[in-house]
């Protein structure tokens, strides 16, 4: 089951800039507020960027930078609303919170010089990280999309389209806003208990959502909810590892078998795009089974064509 599709009921329950302009301005040192905040660490050359999910911090990549930090510089983001850092109260215009982070993350990429960066995402994240891949392809490296699609809305009916799903966005939008961060981590709390096994990380996993602003998190599920990636990921050039949490499934071959072809089918149309179901896993694949997450990422890495 999908992020949004759990964490709807739970919170019923409770009651563009182009990035080529972008871009230039950051390079000139104009004074612009990105839509995410970064921290590098990490000793290698190869530039590695980590996109968490929707009111998570970077440090939910924790296991993943000790791994790669001896070969990569990792970039780790944490988007603009979420776990304490601040919301962009300006959108230029564009009211879609995920297209400025999309932008001001091309824009980062070549404002610093990342030579085909390899992009990591986690659920929205993932979609982020696709989304990038696919509008800039010859400036991305190796992709790797943990538990998110183009369209997640669509993996449990495939005929879903995103008109279909506005007016349930908007609803959800709208209940979000009215929020306040101790009803977000309430309702974050519950959707969590069906997405990561440690109580001690559904415990650390609220704190940041009720760090996070309501309004950002509603807009950010919205947008998510709305934007149908699947008619464009088809340009993406780099290799593409998708890795579906399949824990919640995992007593039924067939349940596990229909989950990895619904993944398939949207990314079908990435010339090089492998898919696998970490069936040790719930939605969380990093913090429930990193072992399994570090091996496949090594594997997908040692075979890209970067």
């Amino acid at each position: 089951m999908t992020f949004v599709s759990r964490l709807l009921p739970a919170a019923l329950a409770i009651v563009t800039a182009s990035a080529s302009v972008r871009a230039a301005e950051l390079s000139a040192g104009a004074d612009i507020k990105r839509a995410f905040s970064v921290k590098v660490v990490g000793a290698g050359q190869r530039p590695m960027i980590l996109i968490p999910g929707l009111v998570s911090a970077g440090d939910v990549w924790e296991s993943v930078v000790a791994h790669y930090a001896g070969s990569y510089r990792t970039h780790i983001l944490t988007l603009a609303g979420f776990a304490g850092v601040p919301p962009i109260a300006d959108l230029d215009g564009n009211p879609s919170l995920l297209s400025r982070v999309r932008d001001d993350l091309i824009a980062y990429i070549h404002a610093e010089r990342l030579e085909k960066p390899v992009l990591v995402g986690h659920s929205l994240g993932a979609t982020l990280a696709m989304w990038v891949a696919s509008v800039e392809p010859g400036s991305i490296g190796p992709v790797v999309a943990i538990d998110g699609a183009p369209f997640a809305t669509a993996l449990m009916n495939p005929s879903t389209a995103a008109t279909d799903m506005t007016a349930q966005a908007a609803r959800l939008r709208s209940l979000y806003r009215s929020l306040s961060p101790d009803q977000l981590e309430m309702q974050t709390r519950l959707a969590l208990q069906a997405m990561v096994t440690d109580p001690a990380e559904v415990a650390r996993l609220a704190e940041w959502a009720k760090r996070s602003d309501p309004a950002s998190a509603g807009q950010a599920l919205y947008d998510l909810m709305t934007t149908d990636l699947r008619p464009t990921v088809g340009r993406i050039e780099s290799d593409l590892l998708v890795v579906a949490a399949g824990k919640a499934f995992a007593a039924n071959a067939n349940a596990v078998d229909a989950v990895k072809r619904a993944y398939e089918a949207q990314v079908s149309g990435v010339p090089r795009h492998t898919v696998i179901v970490a069936e040790r896993a719930l939605h969380f694949v990093m913090l429930d089974d990193p072992g399994f997450l570090l091996s496949a990422m090594d594997a997908f890495f040692s075979g890209s064509s970067r």
